[in-house]
């Protein structure tokens, strides 16, 4: 590890506390930003909950901040989500940035690059369309088609919450050959194929230019951030939670709004 990345290191990690404040701007890693890969979960992490959706926010200074700083890093800046890259280009259109989807299913090395699927196989129909009857339990579940993926959000009937878990219980004991895999979020049961996660995606983005051979430094909030958190120190890389001191993590924030005024200190802004 070099002098500036152990200086990175030291300026970027949290007290061993369990409950610490909100992490400051580690405002050394500035002059370092070509040495860093920035990966950023979305939903929870750089924007506000909703109530479904397609409800969420990109405050128009997030743009900015988030194109300001893939043009300090030479690219290397990734969002890394659940959601598809189709509907991420949409709630940050017209922007375009690079990004790992899907919950790794897809990848998108650079802005005018194309999309490439990683080893993912899309949900078997059937299976899916069983899934998708969940919906019907109660009004007020939403049902999110990803592609790679289904989910289900009962964050406007959260009552409905243990029989959605019940349901696709049911269905998985019914279907013992499926290679499927239960994700629980916040107001939300997400079903996938079994064999990639972010953490897939994001070592796979790690292989290629401009991430490659950079320490990167992954923000996220949810239970399916915790395989990136994980394999941080693989790369030498850091990362840090939102909302809560998530196991292994190296500090946190307390919530979207301070990670989007932090990565707007990293621009000078």
């Amino acid at each position: 590890m070099s002098e500036n990345s152990e200086l990175i290191a030291r300026q970027m990690s949290a007290p061993s506390n369990d409950a610490p404040a909100a992490v400051p701007a580690p405002l050394s890693l500035v002059p370092h930003l070509r040495e860093v890969a920035i990966l950023l979960d979305i939903d929870g992490t750089l924007l506000d909950l909703a109530p479904t959706p397609r409800e969420v926010w990109v405050p128009p200074a997030l743009t900015e901040t988030l194109t300001a700083l893939l043009e300090r890093t030479s690219g290397a800046l990734a969002l890394v989500s659940g959601r598809s890259l189709n509907d991420i280009d949409l709630i940050f259109a017209p922007a375009v940035y690079p990004a790992v989807g899907g919950h790794g299913a897809e990848m998108r090395l650079a802005i005018a690059g194309e999309a490439d699927a990683i080893q993912a196989p899309p949900m078997d129909k059937e299976l899916k369309r069983r899934l998708a009857a969940i919906a019907k339990l109660s009004p007020g579940i939403l049902l999110e088609d990803k592609g790679y993926s289904l989910a289900l959000h009962y964050r406007l009937a959260p009552q409905a919450e243990k029989a959605i878990y019940e349901e696709v219980s049911r269905i998985r004991a019914e279907l013992p050959g499926a290679a499927i895999e239960v994700l629980p979020g916040k107001c939300v049961c997400e079903i996938k194929h079994a064999g990639f996660t972010k953490a897939t995606g994001v070592r796979e983005l790690m292989q290629h230019a401009p991430f490659k051979g950079r320490r990167p430094f992954f923000i996220g909030d949810d239970v399916t951030d915790e395989t990136v958190f994980a394999i941080m120190p693989d790369f030498a890389g850091l990362s840090f939670s939102v909302g809560r001191r998530a196991l292994g993590v190296d500090g946190h924030f307390d919530a979207p709004d301070d990670v989007r005024a932090f990565l707007a200190r990293l621009t000078g802004n």
